[in-house]
């Protein structure tokens, strides 16, 4: 059922991480038809992998050749962009986001409307056009292409190396390990005053249900 009070849904995420994407694209679209408050909170899975102690799923093999199938998947399902290569793992192993993560944070604490677009746009290059989104070029293009102003885009890209941007992605994150998160997507869930962890894309049929609400696939057409 639901509550006069939009429940806080909040979700922690990366954009190297391709699960996050499709956690962040099916609670966009549930935004709507959920009664929820759903706050985007741009984290640093290198911070959190460090802080716990977690290694990359694909360093097991046989873990790797599931999870490249199991994303298909997934992408199929939910109707995100997602395209695996073989060389998919290797691509997130050599790919560092975190200017990326602080030019997102920078404009989630300067211009928070365009943080959508822009999270999504990172995605895109990276796990649909295999593009890189580590060098300020990229990133410039990135913002572009979420319709930002160069001037706002070069004020952004400015701000990552100060402490303000630094300590928020800093903090964003240390606040996802206090929830307990141990990788990404993290989804928090604010009910019945405590916060309720979902870790990762395939568990939001889960939240769905503890909060009383449902996925309703058939709903949706891209």
């Amino acid at each position: 059922g639901r509550s006069a009070q939009r429940l806080r849904v909040e979700l922690f995420y990366d954009v190297i991480s391709p699960y996050s994407w499709l956690a962040f694209e099916v609670l966009c679209r549930y935004r709507h038809i959920w009664n929820i408050d759903l706050r985007f909170r741009p984290a640093f899975l290198g911070g959190i992998m460090q802080q716990t102690g977690n290694k990359p799923p694909a360093m097991l093999p046989k873990r790797g050749e599931y999870m490249l199938k199991d994303m298909k998947r997934m992408a199929k399902y939910y109707q995100v962009p997602v395209h695996m290569s073989a060389d998919a793992f290797q691509h997130i192993m050599d790919t560092n986001s975190l200017a990326a993560m602080r030019f997102i944070t920078a404009i989630d604490m300067t211009n928070p409307q365009y943080l959508e677009p822009l999270s999504r746009e990172f995605w895109m290059r990276l796990w649909s056009q295999h593009e890189d989104i580590s060098q300020p070029e990229n990133i410039l293009a990135v913002a572009r292409q979420a319709g930002l102003s160069a001037e706002l885009s070069q004020k952004a890209l400015e701000m990552i190396s100060s402490p303000t941007v630094k300590d928020r992605l800093k903090e964003t994150t240390a606040e996802a390990l206090t929830y307990g998160a141990f990788g990404m997507p993290a989804v928090v869930a604010h009910y019945d005053g405590e916060p309720h962890l979902f870790f990762g894309s395939d568990r939001l049929e889960l939240l769905g249900s503890v909060i009383g609400e449902s996925l309703w696939f058939h709903a949706f057409t891209i």
